[in-house]
């Protein structure tokens, strides 16, 4: 793989994991639209797919590194309740559990279905498709009044919203997207909204890193995509961190409209490459 390459997917993976735009479907995306072979061969899935939890790792750090003084207290606070048996009386401490619990829809989601994900969806066509019809229900969402703050998500919410991240195992959905539209839905403002999605990635990615990662042990990966994949690693926490801040900066002022623009802009873009030919619809 050319550094060059390494490069822009870390890049695109930092960014797009917390812009409300999917970092899955962009990974995808773009070896299409490039016509990139770096995973060509007999075991290139497996390759891929080892690659890409690599980058997920740098993101992972990425958005630890911007919360690590709130997730401290979070954990803190969190593990009173295994220690003392006593439930959490802190704000902090039940927040804790609640982003764990809003977690739980997924793991099982994807523990369950993780064949049928992997063989059934990521098409350039359901990306497509994913990007526009899930950039106009943020836009939706987004249009909501709301003024709850991130001190009141609860149980209720955790669970809500932990449904809906299920639907981000599909490539295109985006996470983080449809993460802060069901937020959004419940009523928070929108600094709630993103911080609430940012933190529930945490022990997402971490699962996610930690349960497919044994390909970086077990030969799968060829020692001359070691420096390309730490190359991506680093670029994607470096992109991932720069985009937790901007995103939380550029909402305590402005709306996600341009993100549903862009995302109906190129899911329409996609449509019209696979319509006239350019590229093919199913990968």
């Amino acid at each position: 793989m050319p550094i060059i390459h390494a490069i822009v997917l870390g890049l695109v993976q930092g960014f797009s994991e917390f812009l409300p735009i999917s970092s899955s479907g962009h990974l995808l995306l773009v070896p299409w639209l490039f016509d990139w072979n770096d995973f060509a061969g007999p075991d290139g899935d497996s390759v891929k797919k080892t690659f890409d939890v690599a980058l997920h790792l740098g993101t992972f750090v990425a958005v630890l590194g911007y919360f690590w003084r709130d997730v401290a207290v979070y954990v803190r606070e969190g593990t009173k309740l295994v220690f003392s048996r006593k439930r959490p009386t802190t704000v902090e401490g039940r927040l804790a559990w609640f982003f764990v619990l809003a977690t739980v829809p997924a793991a099982l989601v994807g523990a369950v279905f993780e064949d049928v994900i992997d063989t059934a969806l990521g098409t350039p066509l359901i990306i497509a498709l994913s990007l526009i019809g899930f950039g106009l229900l943020l836009g939706w969402a987004d249009r909501l009044s709301g003024e709850r703050e991130l001190e009141e998500f609860g149980a209720s919410d955790a669970v809500k919203t932990g449904i809906a991240q299920t639907l981000a195992l599909n490539p295109g959905t985006s996470r983080s997207g449809i993460t802060i539209t069901a937020a959004r839905w419940l009523g928070f403002n929108r600094d709630a909204a993103a911080r609430i999605s940012f933190t529930m990635s945490l022990p997402v990615i971490a699962g996610a890193v930690l349960v497919k990662s044994v390909g970086l042990f077990s030969g799968e990966v060829d020692s001359d995509l070691y420096v390309p994949m730490a190359v991506g690693v680093i670029t994607s926490g470096l992109s991932g961190w720069f985009a937790v801040w901007g995103t939380l900066k550029w909402i305590r002022t402005h709306s996600f409209m341009p993100f549903v623009i862009y995302r109906v802009a190129l899911g329409a873009f996609m449509l019209l490459l696979i319509v006239t030919g350019v590229r093919s619809g199913s990968g």
